[in-house]
């Protein structure tokens, strides 16, 4: 038993990738991901891109379709991971590096910086807080941060330095786009 996603945009147009069937394992809606790539329709171009909780792969694969240099998954389940490589080499992403383990671990070791980073763990474990703080370290200065939660954006938080410049809702889910200012 599978589970499909469909790739919106790039490269990768209506490609579909098959994923896990895991409990609480809920790809970012296609409606909302259409807006989250309009909005970094400027900025995902060459962009070196951080998907801390992976999940289906949506949000990294929909970034490499749309022309981001590379993408860093971290995914903790290993049969979802299993999925995960599966996909990187069906689209041939060598631009596509993924962790089997979690954010928790994964974060603290990791060195290099990046452009933009999905935020978007699973919401019965309520990590917005501590993962956004161990990111952080690793988020350009006027880097970008997107975040999707089932709450509202301003109960989760995070880091000061982060300012809100777009956000929608979809149903459950909240969105929205940050960016980080460190004066």
């Amino acid at each position: 038993m599978k589970n499909q996603l469909r790739i919106i945009g790039g490269e990768w147009k209506r490609r579909q990738l098959s994923f896990a069937p895991i409990d609480g394992l809920r790809p970012t809606p296609d409606r909302v991901r259409e807006t989250l790539f309009n909005w970094l329709m400027w900025d995902i171009q060459n962009a070196v891109v951080l998907d801390v909780c992976t999940g289906s792969g949506a949000l990294g694969f929909e970034a490499l379709s749309r022309g981001a240099a590379q993408v860093v998954m971290i995914e903790p389940d290993r049969s979802q991971a299993k999925f995960l490589k599966d996909n990187i080499q069906l689209l041939k992403a060598e631009n596509c590096q993924l962790y089997s383990n979690t954010a928790e671990n994964v974060l603290p070791k990791l060195t290099q910086e990046f452009d933009l980073i999905f935020l978007d763990p699973p919401y019965s474990l309520d990590l917005w807080q501590n993962l956004a703080e161990l990111a952080d370290v690793h988020l350009k200065n006027q880097g970008l941060i997107y975040v999707e939660a089932d709450r509202a954006l301003n109960n989760l938080k995070l880091p000061a330095t982060w300012q809100l410049l777009k956000q929608t809702k979809a149903g459950q889910v909240q969105a929205g786009l940050f960016q980080k200012q460190v004066s």
